[in-house]
């Protein structure tokens, strides 16, 4: 029997995906393992392998369309095995189509239903009893976004679902953010009539940036936010970091590591966190989740978009462990190389352009974290000391909570214990 090549669910919540680029073609032999091809997700480039080895045959996947998660997108049959054309119970899946009216999502089998917008509905992977419990209920399967092997509907999810009008379209091609209750965004069609024809080009959204889109928009919709800032002097922290750097051993001819301001941030805040474990949760309607690890996600910029890999229980890792990992993560982010668990999940996050020169700015709260911290550049400033003005190095932080998590005197309480190893960064080596 032949092997199905599925489409996988590689992001909690990714309903389609797109393969960016097919490695091998049609009639050509494969072995398990082999990478097969790339997916672009709203977060990065994932490469999907081989489940079996043999001739992959019926490449029914087309590049650079969005493709329900769970679709065979091929298949991989034995050296020697009977090939009569595809198998007769699929459906060749070349793209999806979301109705952003209902949420639903409209399996498309051929190039010309696609240019037409006529489709015929593919069957959707979905156990019996939550077939069942999605008749009872008058609940489209094809709306509902699967957490089972292969992106099959299970019967949580089915109980999980949220109706279309409630909840933002997880395929949908235009995300609208209301500035008023009631008020509705400018169509494309009126936008574009603001401009001359010919005076700018149009530039399709990726699959990141539509989800960049939407989460923000959800983001700032559903989290009350809430801000603190403050000044950093980091004279002491400079001069730690320069005398650790100088001290690095030297292996294979060059310094064993190399400490950034960042990296210091990092540890830093989740030292505060472990201080302050109030603040270390995340919301949920039925309570906090209250953590006992700090799991610092890292903004980092890629072609497109940006990513937060996740630097995991960083209150125990020592300064030179952290510079490390945080280099292996950002490289193989903007490679697009990073696994699913490398950046999914965290307790908090930290977003810092202060390499740009950005003095100060907030960053928007990305559920399920409660805290983000916005980290601006260190500037030489006058400094009031008593009666005296001297000239520092400070740099100035903003903390953005979920309000409905982090009140505003926890958040104070948060911020300026993280300061305190700032100012004082040999308690970070303790």
């Amino acid at each position: 029997m032949p092997v199905e090549v599925i489409l996988p669910k590689v992001d909690m919540d990714m309903a389609t995906g797109r393969i960016s680029k097919w490695f091998f073609g049609n009639e050509t032999a494969v072995k398990k393992g082999d990478v097969l091809f790339e997916i672009e997700t709203d977060k990065a480039a994932m490469e999907i392998d081989a489940p079996a080895s043999g001739i992959l045959r019926d490449i029914t996947g087309g590049e650079g369309v969005d493709i329900p998660v769970g679709s065979a997108v091929a298949w991989i049959y034995e050296e020697g095995e009977a090939y009569a054309g595809a198998p007769a119970a699929q459906t060749a899946v070349v793209a999806a189509i979301p109705d952003t009216a209902t949420g639903a999502v409209t399996i498309v089998s051929q190039p010309s239903q696609v240019a037409a917008g006529a489709a015929e509905v593919g069957k959707v992977r979905a156990t019996p009893l939550a077939r069942r419990l999605a008749s009872d209920g008058g609940i489209d399967l094809s709306a509902v976004i699967g957490s089972g092997p292969h992106g099959r509907v299970t019967r949580a999810d089915v109980a999980g679902h949220r109706p279309a009008e409630n909840r933002s379209s997880t395929a949908g091609s235009a995300i609208c953010a209301s500035a008023k209750p009631g008020s509705s965004a400018p169509s494309d069609e009126q936008v574009r009539k603001l401009f001359a024809e010919g005076s700018y080009e149009l530039v399709a959204h990726s699959n990141m940036r539509r989800t960049i889109a939407r989460r923000l928009v959800e983001a700032k919709s559903t989290v009350p936010h809430f801000y603190v800032t403050l000044d950093c002097n980091i004279d002491a922290l400079l001069k730690l970091r320069a005398e650790l750097n100088a001290s690095a051993p030297i292996v294979d001819g060059k310094a064993d590591f190399k400490l950034s301001v960042n990296d210091m941030v990092i540890r830093a805040y989740a030292l505060a966190l472990r201080a302050v474990p109030d603040a270390n949760v995340s919301w949920t309607d039925e309570g906090l989740l209250k953590h006992r690890n700090a799991d610092i996600g890292v903004a980092v910029s890629v072609p497109g978009g940006l990513i937060t890999p996740i630097v995991r229980n960083a209150q125990i890792k020592s300064l030179s462990a952290i510079s490390a990992e945080m280099k292996d993560l950002g490289a193989r982010a903007r490679d697009g190389k990073l696994k699913t668990d490398e950046y999914q999940g965290g307790t908090a996050a930290i977003s810092n352009l202060g390499m740009f020169g950005v003095r100060e700015f907030a960053a928007i709260v990305n559920p399920p974290h409660a805290t983000i911290l916005a980290v601006g550049a260190g500037e030489r400033r006058p400094v009031v000391s008593g009666d005296n003005v001297t000239v520092s190095t400070v740099m100035t932080v903003t903390l953005s909570t979920d309000h409905r998590a982090v009140d505003g005197a926890l958040a104070a309480e948060l911020l300026g214990t993280f300061r305190s190893y700032i100012e004082r960064p040999m308690l970070m080596l303790v």
